[in-house]
């Protein structure tokens, strides 16, 4: 009987990740968290290994959307949005805004093939870190959870951040004509590609359009990198650095971020990799003493 339910399981497995494929194939949306841990569950069926991927990866993605959810709302919660520091950081450093210099040089008014290479690492900014966790998952397990929280700290701190200081992303500012004109090519990539919102419960959360500083993106991104050279060597480590780099110059070029919400983004991704453990460390301490007075409940019960 068990040997007919994991067979079962399998072809349902196999079932799911063709229809998935032919669904993407036929209308593309953004690969968000929850899409994503559906297709692992019909690829881990395939395996025998969906239940252990949803004990490391349902609650992980769950807190994310919790996480995004909160995001949604930062800017309703606190209407002061900053228009000035970021820019003006960048021309204290750069003596104008790095967007306008990539876009004098890049842009020409429509799409070109870099555009999609440079938009391809930031559509992927769920993909690579849950991608790298079920690598982690399968060659480096005992540090699986510290990757996760990790990831997790990074994410809200920057939802503090987005709380208590709401700053406008360049193509923002341009658009309310505060800072000198430039193009979301972001918008236009993502038309080019005929990219739609398939009905996810991540496409309901309300986006949040002034969460610029820090940038999660690069954040995420230095933290993968991080990891990467942590756990697989120097090698490795170093072939991951492209990853950053690119995510740091595409969304500056394309006007989601200044250059000075990649270097927040990067500060933060160091402080969450520091924080993480004395914080997993309390948390089970926390834990065991939850358990320990729950035991002494119990047993007055009795």
């Amino acid at each position: 009987m068990k040997q007919y339910r994991e067979r079962l399981g399998q072809i349902i497995g196999v079932v799911g990740i063709i229809a998935s494929i032919i669904v993407f194939v036929r209308a593309p949306s953004f690969p968000t968290p929850d899409k994503i841990v559906i297709f692992m569950v019909f690829l881990f069926m395939i395996f025998k290994q969906a239940l252990a991927m949803l004990v490391r990866f349902g609650p992980f993605v769950l807190i994310l959307l919790v996480y995004e959810s909160f995001r949604s709302i930062a800017d309703q919660l606190n209407s002061h949005v900053n228009y000035t520091l970021a820019p003006d950081i960048d021309k204290l450093l750069f003596g104008n805004l790095p967007t306008v210099y990539f876009q004098d040089w890049l842009w020409h008014g429509y799409v070109r093939w870099y555009d999609f290479l440079l938009y391809l690492p930031y559509l992927l900014h769920f993909v690579l870190p849950i991608g790298l966790g079920v690598l982690v998952w399968k060659t480096r397990e005992k540090h699986y959870w510290r990757l996760a929280n990790t990831l997790l700290v990074a994410a809200f701190m920057s939802f503090f951040t987005f709380l208590l200081f709401p700053a406008a992303p360049p193509w923002l500012a341009a658009q309310n004509q505060l800072i000198e004109p430039i193009t979301r090519i972001t918008s236009d990539v993502w038309f080019s590609l005929g990219i739609k919102d398939f009905p996810s419960f991540y496409n309901e959360i309300t986006p949040n359009i002034v969460a610029a500083v820090p940038s999660l993106h690069a954040a995420w991104a230095v933290l993968l990198s991080i990891f990467i050279f942590k756990l697989y060597g120097r090698r490795w480590g170093s072939l991951s650095l492209l990853y950053p780099a690119v995510i740091a110059f595409g969304t500056v070029y394309q006007g989601e971020h200044y250059a000075f919400d990649i270097f927040a983004g990067a500060i933060y991704a160091l402080v969450a990799y520091l924080l993480t453990p004395p914080l997993m460390r309390l948390g089970h301490k926390l834990l065991q003493r939850a358990r320990r007075q729950l035991k002494v409940v119990i047993h007055k019960v009795q």
